[in-house]
């Protein structure tokens, strides 16, 4: 047994016992027990309930929509979305998929992000006793991080399901280190302010930030007092109470380096379990480490009609954790609540 074996082995042994012990912990909480990624811990289990899916990012990702019902699951670091539908049909390019079906599934695909993809079949407790096989098609980037997971909620899954297990090799992805993006101080950008000013449309913001290469927490720190406003910590809590109370129809957004997940809809009043806090919605949860959010921002973007706003969290290194605005469709306005909820939070957090 060599030492590319042995390791492989103490993977397994040490995935095993902890399914044993607490069957449903997540597959990332026992990877980062033993210091691997996501990926590595799944790629350690080819052959026997994984297997590499030999197709390119848009070719798996057209065949979304013949899979049948699905729970959909997007993270950030510190944010889980997760949503039972079935997926539209795949719109877009090699690039960049789009799944577009607001109010039920509803994703923007980053598909050059996409590194290995994987059918798993993992032996789950039944309600009824016994365990029952769960199917899942799980995407990693190149440095082990899942980017976008759906597992079938099908007591007997459709024949595409089949059709990618035929497909399936036991070839073994090759993952890189990731590295966090070094601190650094915050830039000088004269003409953001004019720039920014100058949108019509919310989706050249991402032009904006790649042109002067900026990161989103930056260009909003650059832009306090004019399109940007610091919230409170605890801004994300309070809105999506007042949106609960208010029944106030919100676009939540979560969003991995290879996927951004959209929920649109009314939301549960929030419900704090473990430290988390969660929307336990008829179709959909959303589960928010808050405790790691180290940023929040009021974020107006000028369009074509009259601007949208969102409230934006970020964690200490600056990654984005959640997004969210109210629901619109292209071509209508903002609502008036929404924008007169983000202006309230200041007050409210300051009075309590």
């Amino acid at each position: 047994m060599n030492a590319s074996t042995q390791t492989r082995q103490a993977i397994l042994d040490a995935l095993d016992a902890a399914r044993e012990a607490t069957p449903h912990l997540p597959a990332l909480d026992i990877a980062r027990r033993l210091s691997i990624s996501e990926g590595e811990l799944q790629a350690a289990r080819l052959g026997r309930d994984v297997f590499t899916l030999p197709l390119s990012p848009h070719a798996l990702a057209s065949r979304f929509h013949r899979l049948g019902e699905v729970k959909a699951l997007t993270r950030s670091r510190h944010a889980v979305l997760e949503q039972q539908g079935c997926y539209p049909t795949l719109r877009g390019s090699e690039q960049a998929g789009l799944l577009l079906d607001p109010g039920r599934l509803d994703l923007r695909l980053h598909l050059t992000q996409w590194h290995w993809t994987c059918l798993i079949r993992d032996r789950m407790p039944g309600k009824e006793g016994g365990t029952v096989q769960r199917l899942s098609v799980q995407i990693f980037d190149r440095h082990g991080i899942a980017l976008h997971k759906l597992f079938s909620l099908a007591a007997e899954p459709p024949k595409t399901w089949q059709d990618l297990r035929a497909l399936a090799s036991t070839q073994e992805p090759a993952f890189t280190q990731a590295a966090e993006p070094l601190p650094r101080a915050l830039p000088t950008v004269p003409t953001l302010d004019e720039e920014w000013a100058q949108l019509s449309d919310v989706h050249q913001f991402f032009g904006l930030l790649n042109r002067h290469q900026l990161r989103r927490h930056e260009a909003n720190a650059l832009m306090e007092g004019r399109f940007t406003r610091a919230l409170h910590l605890g801004a994300c809590e309070t809105a999506l109470r007042e949106a609960a109370r208010g029944e106030l129809p919100l676009m939540l957004f979560v969003a991995s380096p290879g996927c951004v997940q959209i929920r649109t809809g009314k939301v549960p009043a929030p419900q704090r379990m473990r430290g988390w806090l969660n929307l336990f919605g008829k179709d959909f949860t959303l589960h928010l480490d808050d405790a790691n959010i180290a940023r929040a921002w009021q974020v107006h973007k000028p369009n074509r009609d009259g601007g949208v706003t969102s409230l934006e969290a970020f964690d200490a290194q600056g990654g984005l954790v959640l997004q969210i605005y109210a629901e619109r469709r292209e071509g209508q306005g903002e609502r008036r609540e929404w924008r007169q909820l983000l202006d309230g939070l200041d007050a409210r957090e300051a009075a309590a």
